[in-house]
């Protein structure tokens, strides 16, 4: 049969590319679509699937962008210069390196530029599961070969030496490492000895690492340690403004390259500038003000933190409480509870993967979470990943400056300000113990 033939009895969708056909939606913009139109159709809906932050854009940055609202020029595609100094002496100052503004791109969020990497680089890709939804899926568009790194609940879900020195002996070639802390979708991070580790197994083998460190300001404790300070010379750092600064929508990432990666940076730099061409103006001159940092964005951030660590010691003690397996996420706002534990009873009640958990649950209680197997863990495992972003983050902020420094954030502070994210887990908790 002719193509021509084909293309008839088919229609056009038939010259899809092979790595495409049949690629769904990212999972967590789907469920977020799909809960919005339930609450439509007046539904009760506890959106707990999309990671946005619920907390406001500090107001000097806001403010930033009101004065720079006017700019309307085509900014260089590697990025506004400004913003990139800003971003190379942020990272200087935060993570002990000595990077300058040619080492930094910027693009319209680091989704765009995780996308370019993997386009540009060919090598395989490392990914320790679970892992953001969109690792693999970006691979796949581009046609790059994925190995899932197994981890387990035992280590908090963390990659270990021994973990990266076993698939390294599997093979040879280019290999990029994804390390995405603290993490989506469970909340994990590494000690400074840990990562000394990983960084001595990735130089050893050469092995490109991508840092996803976008929730590094949200570290509960404000500990964060980037592994470029111990593999300073192999570390690629994305960052941006949509988690710890809630600017989400804004679309703005940020890409840190050791200067022996100039080419990589380059050659990403020549792509976007057939792709995307440059980032919105006016948010990069607003972005320069929220890589300054100082007084006001420091309590922004030590505010949400102490929220956000409240929370997930809530739940987690909620959770824990019913009978799942859970790590007590150490930053973020994400939490991965296995309910392995329960399985008999939930398999009395039909449930025999995460995908049926997580359907029933929406369908019978409104609570919106995502199963495990979206972000690379065995389809009939139940487990689930929750995001704990559901509540008014502005009014939540505003309250906690009045909690002073010594004392905790507690229940009664979370009951009256984060009320709806408790009454969803207690829904869901309620539910599996059903």
């Amino acid at each position: 049969m002719t193509a021509a033939a084909r293309s008839r009895r088919d229609g056009p969708d038939v010259h899809l590319n092979l790595n495409v056909r049949g690629l769904p939606p990212s999972a967590t913009l789907a469920i977020n679509e799909r809960s919005n139109a339930l609450l439509a159709e007046g539904r009760a809906v506890y959106k707990l699937g999309l990671g946005q932050s619920p907390f406001p854009v500090p107001d000097p940055v806001v403010e930033a962008l009101r004065l720079h609202a006017h700019e309307k020029d085509y900014l260089p595609v590697q990025g506004l210069p400004a913003l990139r100094e800003g971003v190379a002496a942020y990272h200087n100052r935060t993570d002990g390196l000595r990077r300058v503004a040619e080492d930094v791109l910027i693009g319209p969020g680091s989704k765009e530029l995780m996308f370019l990497l993997q386009l540009v680089y060919h090598g395989e890709l490392l990914v320790p599961t679970p892992a953001w939804v969109s690792y693999a899926p970006q691979a796949q568009i581009i046609g790059r070969p994925v190995h899932w790194i197994e981890t387990r609940p035992g280590d908090g879900w963390r990659i270990t030496p021994e973990d990266l020195e076993a698939t390294c002996a599997a093979g040879d070639g280019p290999r990029l490492l994804i390390l995405n802390y603290p993490s989506n979708p469970h909340g994990g991070t590494y000690t400074r000895d840990e990562l000394k580790a990983l960084a001595g197994v990735c130089r050893a083998h050469k092995i490109l690492v991508l840092s996803d460190e976008i929730y590094g300001e949200l570290h509960f404790a404000g500990r964060h340690v980037s592994i470029a300070r111990f593999y300073p010379e192999g570390t690629i750092i994305s960052s941006g403004l949509s988690k710890w600064c809630g600017a989400g929508g804004w679309r703005v990432g940020t890409f840190t390259f050791p200067s022996a990666l100039r080419w990589l940076l380059q050659a990403m730099a020549a792509v976007a500038s057939e792709t995307y061409t440059s980032t919105s103006a006016p948010i990069q001159h607003a972005a320069v003000r929220a890589f300054e940092g100082g007084t006001d964005i420091e309590q922004y951030l030590w505010r949400s933190r102490r929220i956000l660590s409240a929370i997930a010691k809530h739940m987690h003690a909620k959770l824990t409480a019913v009978g799942a397996d859970v790590v007590r996420p150490k930053g973020g706002f994400y939490i991965f509870p296995s309910f392995e534990p329960l399985r008999d009873r939930l398999v009395a009640r039909g449930i025999t993967d995460g995908a049926e958990l997580t359907e029933r649950l929406l369908d019978e209680t409104g609570v919106a979470i995502l199963p495990g197997a979206h972000f690379g863990r065995p389809a009939g495992e139940l487990s689930a990943r929750i995001a704990f972003v559901n509540f008014d983050g502005a009014r939540a902020l505003a309250a906690a400056e009045h909690v002073v420094r010594q004392k905790e954030i507690d229940d009664a502070f979370l009951l009256h300000y984060c009320w709806p994210t408790l009454t969803a887990i207690d829904a869901l908790c309620d539910w599996v113990q059903t």
